[in-house]
């Protein structure tokens, strides 16, 4: 079973930064993509952004501009920079990969003050 592992959450200011990372337990082209969702207090479940196994890169429209997703084949890892946050930004982050299931980590949480 794949293990997917999140860090990098935490409490930050508005303003700030963070970078998220979630590191896979087998090599991530095993993946047909793999991506961030996020799932803040009474909302559903919604998608942050994606990276296809070719390298597509794909972002909600209310991230564009102030937030990277990228990877290091080498660690197996999957990053999600994040700048200039806003307090809707705070939710638990997920990481995702889709390979002939869907592969979730355990979420971490991500607070930003106003």
């Amino acid at each position: 079973q794949v293990q997917l592992v999140e860090s990098g959450g935490g409490l930050v200011q508005a303003g700030g930064s963070l970078r998220l990372s979630c590191a896979a337990s087998e090599n991530i082209f095993s993946f047909n993509y793999m991506g961030w969702y996020r799932q803040a207090p009474g909302k559903q479940r919604e998608l942050v952004a994606v990276i296809t196994r070719g390298g597509i890169l794909n972002y909600a429209d209310s991230v564009k501009g102030r937030f990277t997703i990228s990877r290091d084949n080498a660690k197996n890892t999957v990053y999600l920079q994040m700048n200039s946050l806003k307090p809707e930004d705070t939710a638990v982050y997920y990481c995702h990969a889709r390979d002939t299931r869907e592969n979730w980590g355990q979420g971490t949480q991500v607070t930003v003050s106003s």
